[in-house]
């Protein structure tokens, strides 16, 4: 058996960079040689503080790379193909499966939390979850797909495609997936975009990638509900993208939303939600619709959230790479890992680059 590097999650904070047996593709699965691997906010809490569903496990599920080997029953197409991956694994047989709406399966597997990910040279990956590059659409671009999908999925679940591009429009929490979903919302053409974050940097990477700096808060101290009604003329936003999961975030999400407008909860829940009397009245009274975004939709044809994201990245339209902050090899992992759990440095999004 072959060996490889892989970084192994045996504990919650027990994780190891090892000599591991480089895995077989079994029928219907591929061995891809990854080259690049993004670190997602989600993986922080799953190594240091929650675990993951099993142990040992390699994390990872925002990653790109080569097929290298093929499993039974694969087409042959695939060999030496770059590809970037979609990790949800979806058992293609409930309700939502049947339905290809597979990012609500109900009894998924996962890259990365339920089954190996990306932190390591190879990992077999399903024929079904490959997504072919284009020869202009770079590694550590491919490796952002899946956050990339993920902000797409939010903007298209919240906006008509009919929708007025100057309809004011708020993005709160401005990490990767709130700066991605900035950038997708320009690259659509909607002008008026109202961006809420808590660092200095923030603002300054918005101004770096053009993501609608110049109606920028920096809600340190807060305040930003007043802000942003001061800006809407008393009236609120349409739509508010809440890429935080606070209560209080939330909170300024429902309270800084115009009558008959949307709330589309984007962030991952940091503690127990709960809404407070006002803010049910509110939801009620101004007839707001919240709407929960997780995941994105992949489905092998062009309408979905990856190939719309595939789209953009083959025509020039979206530069994801410029939010990379910081870039390490794989046997460098855990120097990432720690800038993001302690917040060592400013950062937005960290990359791992393999050379396998």
């Amino acid at each position: 058996m072959r060996e490889m590097k892989a970084w192994v999650l045996h504990d919650i904070g027990a994780i190891h960079l090892e000599e591991a047996d480089r895995p077989e593709p079994a029928e219907n699965e591929v061995l891809v040689a990854v080259k690049a691997a993004g670190i997602c906010g989600s993986d922080i809490p799953r190594i240091y503080r929650t675990g993951a569903h099993v142990h040992p496990l390699i994390p990872g599920h925002e990653f790109a790379g080569q097929v290298v080997r093929l499993g039974k029953k694969v087409d042959e197409r695939w060999q030496d193909q770059r590809v970037g991956v979609f990790p949800l694994i979806p058992c293609r047989n409930c309700p939502p499966c049947r339905k290809q709406h597979y990012e609500l399966c109900r009894g998924y597997s996962y890259l990365g939390s339920r089954r190996d990910g990306g932190f390591a040279e190879y990992v077999t990956v399903p024929e079904w979850n490959l997504i072919r590059l284009p020869g202009n659409v770079s590694y550590r671009q491919a490796a952002m797909m899946e956050p990339m999908a993920v902000a797409v999925h939010a903007m298209r679940s919240a906006i008509p495609d009919d929708a007025d591009r100057g309809m004011p429009i708020a993005v709160c929490g401005f990490g990767t997936i709130g700066i991605l979903l900035a950038m997708f919302l320009i690259e659509a053409g909607y002008s008026n975009l109202y961006v809420i974050g808590n660092k200095d940097f923030q603002k300054r990477t918005a101004l770096a990638l053009g993501v609608g700096a110049e109606h920028f808060y920096d809600n340190r101290e807060g305040g930003a509900q007043g802000w942003l009604t001061a800006q809407t003329g008393g009236t609120g936003v349409d739509v508010f993208f809440e890429c935080v999961g606070k209560n209080e975030t939330v909170a300024g999400a429902v309270m800084g939303t115009a009558p008959d407008g949307t709330v589309q909860l984007v962030g991952n829940p940091a503690s127990d939600m709960a809404f407070e009397k006002n803010l049910y009245w509110k939801i009620l009274r101004d007839q707001l619709t919240v709407k929960g975004s997780w995941n994105s939709s992949f489905r092998h044809d062009r309408e979905d959230d990856w190939h719309y994201v595939l789209d953009r990245l083959q025509r020039e339209r979206i530069r994801p790479e410029q939010s990379i902050t910081h870039g390490f090899p794989l046997d460098a992992l855990d120097q990432g890992l720690l800038i993001m759990r302690d917040k060592l440095q400013e950062y937005v999004k960290v990359m791992i680059e393999t050379g396998a």
